[in-house]
């Protein structure tokens, strides 16, 4: 089977380490992750953003909805984390490509930001969660802009 991802990219008016700070710093993660909650109850992340460390996604009360773990990162280019659904009774095997990257590239004080996120083909439905996950990150990039360029 061909593997999905989500693939997209914006710019931003910003230095790339405002672009950083957003992407790895509450409150700023808390804003734009409530894009993915869909009308349900919001949740934030949290990790270190370390390479291994844990990231968490969770509810307000503090339970974990999701995790995973930092597989690459270099500071204002690039950083990558899995993500699992904690109620999925089986995890994908996953590769090195697999789950959220941003990757972030400056020229003269503007950003190009892409995030890459999948391989939705190992998914039951997973054409479906592609899809809504790409509406989620047509929300998610202009937020995330907005924010790092009113830093």
């Amino acid at each position: 089977m061909e593997k999905l991802f989500v693939e997209q990219s914006i710019v931003v008016h910003a230095p790339v380490s405002n672009v950083w700070k957003v992407l790895t710093n509450r409150p700023y993660t808390d804003q734009w992750a409530l894009e993915f909650s869909s009308g349900g109850p919001s949740f934030y992340l949290e990790s270190t953003w370390e390479l291994g460390s844990p990231v968490f996604w969770k509810g307000q009360d503090g339970e974990i909805i999701v995790e995973g773990n930092v597989t690459a990162a270099e500071e204002n280019k690039l950083l990558r984390f899995t993500v699992f659904d904690v109620r999925m009774e089986e995890r994908p095997l996953i590769t090195d490509e697999d789950g959220i990257t941003f990757y972030l590239k400056e020229n003269k004080g503007i950003t190009e930001l892409a995030i890459k996120q999948g391989d939705f083909s190992v998914m039951t439905d997973g054409e479906k969660y592609r899809d809504l996950t790409e509406e989620i990150w047509k929300k998610v990039l202009p937020k995330v802009k907005y924010l790092a360029e009113n830093i």
